[in-house]
């Protein structure tokens, strides 16, 4: 199949197609494999699946339960072969590729057992050649994989085809890069519970398929997908080997899709409407290309990277940079609750009313303060009403380590107290009874669970009230979703949607910060924006719900760039420093999180090389557009 399929697309050697949203590319995907079923089972032949894990193909998986139950989709004459498994699992085990495979789908469909193959991670280690070399020949004796799956991981990786995965490689174990075994630290509780190795399929054994799909949703996808698309093959993204496949494709949504060049740069492939965002796009982008402030840039700059039109449009170039370095100066308030008795016309925020109640939504429980830590420290201090709420408890990223430090402490304060603490000592004595329990893969009991939430409730209340919020405005919605479910197996109810109709009806709030917009679908941060998204949509006629803003801050996901900011609030030396100081009270953040600091610091730094003023550090927001 030819590889190109516009001008738009000339970078692009994999045919990649971005669809509106994860569940519109679920969709799609779904209903080619629903074809090969279908007229391999109309021929008396079975359809032979190669299947991925983790959060990515959820929405798939959904989406095929469903055909099989509402339009009475067989899957009796599926084959099917899963890509990896992690190496030390029993299948039993919550977070092995077994189970999750049963719980996502296996159960919930008619497909004979025998025809479900998967790795096994319990393998003796001197059988582990030999197993491989079987799940090869079983691949081949069932006439190959006419239909791969995948996902992509932040090292490229395709199954668990780490850096340096050759194209040549089979079927084998692998020792999982620590990048990866950071993204999988919530699943297990802790990065240190996080198995060190897995069984997967080589690149090859991939290649072999016949047809191949790659799905990614969400923004932190995003530039390792341009790699594995526009990049050259490299053994360093092992996505980029499809580039030399026939029949691969990229399903992905537009997060996914925004560092492509036909999404980020539109203006080097075609024609481009220039609308008010797509021109402070490109001149942001010029200025960076060039080195050199956007008032410094000439005609000449622009009409020599692909920008003639523009110029022609809006120019000459004096007016055009004019015209963007006031805009951008226009997003920079020191007062995100709006500046009281001021003309707030080029304002980000309104002046009012002032005071405005403020509210903080953090889909964890570490998020807000984590991304707006100073913008909290500035509202506190301009005299809003400022409410803090974790909408879940935060209890599955606990690592086992702090609930095994609070239990031993408790009882040795136990032993020193004279009489009193025979409950707190048998407490003490069932926590750690239940680490000992679950091992290193096992599964949080409810007490367990229960006592990581309240950890975590005290490490927010701490932080907050180094950011000068009072215990009293801090407040826990522990959303149902979360309590009753775990990483990538999520299910948003309108019970959650309930309990934030109820938040927003007691406060009634001027102002919403919240995240999880560009987030991957399946995540804690999507499914708490969905429920907030729900809630407005039913309470969007109410007076105080069509005048109140809605700003959106980044989480795990890649900063906004400064095209992309309509808020950006300033941060001082001191007010970092209180951030920084807040952050210490977390016990369990990643290694991203701990340094969003320096995030903060390098907005800043693009902000001053565009020739705006220098401050210490800058966090950025974007107002929520409904579509």
């Amino acid at each position: 199949m030819s590889k190109r399929r516009s001008a738009a697309e000339a970078y692009e050697k994999i045919p990649t197609i971005i669809h509106d949203s994860s569940a519109a590319a679920a969709a799609a995907l779904a209903q080619e494999v629903k074809e090969l079923i279908t007229s391999r089972a109309a021929k008396k032949k079975t359809a032979v699946l190669g299947l991925a894990t983790g959060s990515t193909p959820v929405s798939f998986y959904r989406e095929l339960i469903r055909l099989h139950r509402e339009e009475g989709l067989s899957f009796k004459n599926v084959v099917t072969f899963n890509l990896d498994e992690y190496y030390g699992l029993t299948p039993e085990h919550p977070e092995s590729y077994h189970r999750f495979m049963c719980d996502q789908l296996f159960d919930h469909i008619d497909i004979p057992k025998e025809n479900i193959h998967l790795p096994s991670g319990l393998v003796p280690s001197d059988q582990v050649f030999e197993h491989c070399r079987a799940y090869e020949e079983m691949i081949d004796a069932a006439g190959g994989v006419d239909f791969q799956i995948l996902g992509i991981g932040r090292t490229g990786h395709i199954g668990f085809n780490e850096p340096g995965s050759s194209r040549e490689s089979l079927t084998r174990r692998i020792t999982l890069d620590r990048i990866t075994r950071q993204d999988a630290a919530a699943d297990f509780r802790g990065e240190e519970n996080v198995p060190r190795f897995a069984i997967t399929m080589g690149v090859s054994t991939i290649l072999r398929a016949k047809k191949i799909v790659l799905m990614a949703w969400g923004e932190n996808k995003a530039g390792v997908v341009t790699k594995a698309v526009e990049g050259p093959v490299t053994d360093a993204v092992s996505a980029s080997f499809l580039q030399e496949h026939a029949e691969a494709r990229f399903f992905i949504d537009k997060g996914a899709a925004r560092e492509l060049t036909r999404v980020k740069l539109p203006w080097l492939v075609g024609p481009v409407k220039w609308s008010p965002s797509e021109t402070r796009r490109a001149v942001c982008w010029l200025s960076s290309s060039m080195d050199r402030p956007v008032l410094k840039l000439i005609d000449e700059d622009y009409n020599e990277h692909g920008l003639s039109d523009l110029l022609s449009e809006q120019g000459p170039a004096y007016k055009l940079n004019i015209n963007i370095f006031n805009q951008l100066q226009h997003t920079i308030s020191g007062w995100p609750g709006g500046k009281p008795n001021a003309d707030d016309t080029f304002r980000p925020e309104r002046a009012k009313p002032y005071p405005k109640r403020s509210l903080v939504l953090s889909p964890e429980p570490q998020d807000a303060v984590v991304s707006l830590g100073s913008t909290i420290d500035r509202l506190v201090e301009q005299g809003h009403d400022i409410r803090v709420v974790a909408m879940t408890s935060g209890s599955l990223r606990v690592a086992d380590s702090e609930a095994d430090k609070f239990a031993s402490i408790l009882q040795e304060i136990a032993t020193l107290s004279p009489e009193g603490w025979d409950e707190q000592t048998d407490y003490a004595r069932h926590i750690l009874r239940l680490l000992e329990e679950k091992g290193e893969f096992g599964e949080d009991q409810p007490a367990l669970r229960q006592l990581k939430s309240l950890i975590l409730r005290g490490e927010l209340r701490d932080a907050a009230h180094a950011l000068g919020i009072p215990q009293e405005k801090v407040q826990f919605l522990n959303l149902p979703f979360y309590e009753r479910g775990r990483y990538r197996r999520f299910k948003l109810t309108p019970e959650d949607t309930s309990e934030v109709v109820k938040l927003l009806q007691e406060f009634r709030p001027h102002q919403i910060y919240i995240t999880g917009d560009a987030a991957d679908p399946s995540s804690v941060a999507a499914l708490s924006f969905r429920a907030l998204e729900q809630a407005l949509a039913e309470l969007q006629h109410e007076d105080w719900s069509s005048a109140c803003s809605v700003w959106l801050y980044r989480g795990r996901e890649k900063a906004l760039e400064p095209w992309e900011i309509d808020m950006a609030v300033p941060a001082s030396p001191m007010q970092l420093e209180r951030k920084a100081r807040a952050l210490t009270r977390y016990q369990s953040l990643t290694t991203l999180e701990m340094d969003v600091t320096k995030v903060n610091q390098g907005t800043a730094q693009q902000y001053d090389a565009l020739g705006l003023a220098n401050y210490e550090a800058i966090e950025s927001f974007q107002r929520w557009r409904k579509v």
